[in-house]
């Protein structure tokens, strides 16, 4: 049943029970009792305002008090002095109220009963007469408290966006120039790196009305009814421009058309397409989408003239990680190097940042702090990037081998100074992935720290544990990479079997520096063994020992 049918059952169960309150409140009689010396007093001191005669009681009405008294007790000369009522206007209001009451409970299941569906001659199976919704699409527009200033970092994107502001704010000026505001802002990222708050803080700084529709809300079963929604959401933004629609995993209903058959999806696009080319520059109405999967996107929907401006929200540097951080930390009492968490976040985008602050801020009351620091995020960074993952039961001889693979790794990653602040014994991965730019020497690097523990294990025990599966395949996936997408090897297409030659010689030179490393890698398996986790600065201290 849709919400807005729901809605109105709400409303009459709601209206009610609200009469029934405001008839539960005339009905009561809240009077206080009162003996017949009293009753005379309270006449005597002149304070009664209001006599009011029922059946049974008589009722006095003072500026503070209400009482009453049972009429066979008093006489009418004792009001002689006072005007006295009849009490028929609340048996009045009572009975009106009433009368409403059923009224509407009458005409309620009558319209209810008019639109049950008609038996089918001559069987008993009901058959709904409705094949579709026929309701408009409620569209309302969105009040938004995001200010720019509320989000850390993305200072490029700020400055692209704050000139659509200003077309919003100054229209003339630009229409004076000749220059036209843009029909459409696509905002261009992968999750989790502010794409919507952006949008927000967009409408915010403009003043202006917000109206959010996520791509996957023009879905529908029904043919039609998604361009229903289109166009109602467009006719609405138009009558109350200047406005901002923004329309969140726009490639759920923007797909590119490939040939297969989906009349409900394209016709719904046809309709986008075609409200965004009746725009109109002096609308004042801009269409900004969000999307990480530009890719996949219909051409049609891309071309000049719908999305005039494109904006790409990456992931947050460390400066710009600071900056968020700073943000999310602002009520948080710590003591921390914020610098230094950004640098043990790489890979973090501005949702984790905020479930990190949150998971530390979280672990240090558990722990009974006054402050939250440094070791806090380092016992939750793992929780928030891969998950919580308890390390399992393990007999001693498995211990004996996850503790070398993992002392070899994290020597190495140390070695080659690999982004990461703290291994634990549990942990799946030492350094997240990047989709920053990395050179060969780097790369290479990266390959030789996850070939690490299978070496160490290898020397040491002759043999090595599954648990190898998912540094084996990145480093694989690394050297396919390297060969097949960045002409990396010794020629810029790969040759037959080239990857073979450099996985084997990326092995032979871990086992070297495996073997040049043996008293540090010793050192931390102690550590690990004992406590089941270190930090890169005790790693560095090993290494400049051997070194």
């Amino acid at each position: 049943m849709p919400s807005y049918k729901i809605n109105k059952i709400l409303l009459y169960v709601s209206s009610f029970f609200i009469i029934s309150l405001i008839l539960f409140a005339l009905l009561r009689d809240n009077a206080s009792d009162i003996t017949l010396k009293d009753a005379k007093k309270i006449l005597q001191n002149h304070t009664v305002k209001v006599v009011t005669v029922s059946k049974d009681y008589v009722y006095l009405k003072t500026d503070n008090n209400f009482y009453k008294i049972a009429s066979s007790q008093v006489s009418p000369k004792m009001f002689t002095n006072y005007k006295v009522k009849l009490n028929t206007e609340k048996n009045m209001l009572i009975y009106f109220l009433l009368g409403v009451l059923f009224l509407g409970l009458g005409a309620f299941f009558l319209k209810w009963w008019q639109k049950r569906e008609p038996l089918l001659e001559g069987g008993g199976v009901r058959v709904s007469a409705k094949s579709e919704p026929s309701d408009s699409f409620p569209v309302e527009a969105m009040k938004s408290d995001v200010k720019f200033s509320d989000i850390g970092g993305v200072n490029d994107v700020k400055v692209e966006l704050e000139e659509i502001i200003d077309f919003m704010q100054n229209s003339k000026k630009y229409r004076s120039f000749g220059a036209r505001m843009p029909k459409g802002v696509l905002l261009v990222g992968p999750p989790g790196v502010g794409k919507t708050m952006i949008a927000k803080a967009v409408a915010h700084e403009a003043g202006v009305p917000f109206y959010y529709q996520s791509g996957a809300s023009f879905v529908q079963i029904y043919v039609g009814m998604g361009a229903k929604r289109v166009h109602e959401l467009f006719a609405a933004a138009k009558n109350n421009s200047p406005s901002i629609i923004f329309i969140d995993e726009i490639d759920a209903v923007g797909k590119q058309r490939d040939g297969t058959r989906n009349d409900e999806r394209e016709a719904t696009l046809n309709q986008l397409l075609t409200e965004m080319d009746g725009f109109e520059s002096k609308n004042g109405v801009i269409v900004v989408a969000a999307t990480n999967k530009i890719d996949v996107l219909d051409s049609a929907l891309l071309r000049a003239g719908r999305f005039d401006r494109r904006i790409f929200v990456e992931l947050p540097t460390k400066t710009e990680r600071s900056a968020i951080l700073k943000k999310y930390l602002k009520e948080v009492p710590h003591e921390l190097d914020i610098d230094a968490i950004a640098n043990m976040t790489v890979g973090f985008n501005g949702a984790s940042l905020a479930a990190l602050v949150n998971e530390a801020a979280l672990l240090a009351m558990r722990h009974n702090d006054l402050k939250v620091n440094i070791e806090h995020f380092h016992q939750v960074k793992d929780k928030v990037m891969f998950g919580k993952k308890k390390l399992q039961m393990l007999s001693e001889k498995q211990k004996a081998f996850r503790v070398s693979y993992q002392a070899a790794k994290v020597v190495c990653a140390t070695y080659f100074d690999l982004p990461f602040e703290k291994l634990m014994l549990s942990s799946q991965k030492l350094t997240p992935s990047t989709d920053e730019p990395l050179i060969k020497h780097e790369l290479e690097s990266r390959i030789k720290m996850l070939l690490a523990g299978i070496v160490r294990c290898s020397i040491k025990y002759k043999e090595h544990t599954s648990n190898a599966k998912t540094d084996l395949d990145e480093a694989k996936e690394l050297v396919s990479k390297m060969l097949n997408e960045y002409g990396m090897g010794e020629h810029l297409i790969s040759k037959k079997d080239e990857d073979l030659v450099l996985m084997d010689r990326l092995y032979e030179e871990t086992k070297v520096l495996v073997k040049s490393m043996d008293s540090a890698i010793k050192a931390v398996e102690i550590v690990l063994n004992e406590k089941e986790n270190i930090s890169k600065s005790d790693v560095k201290k090993e290494i400049d020992a051997v070194l």
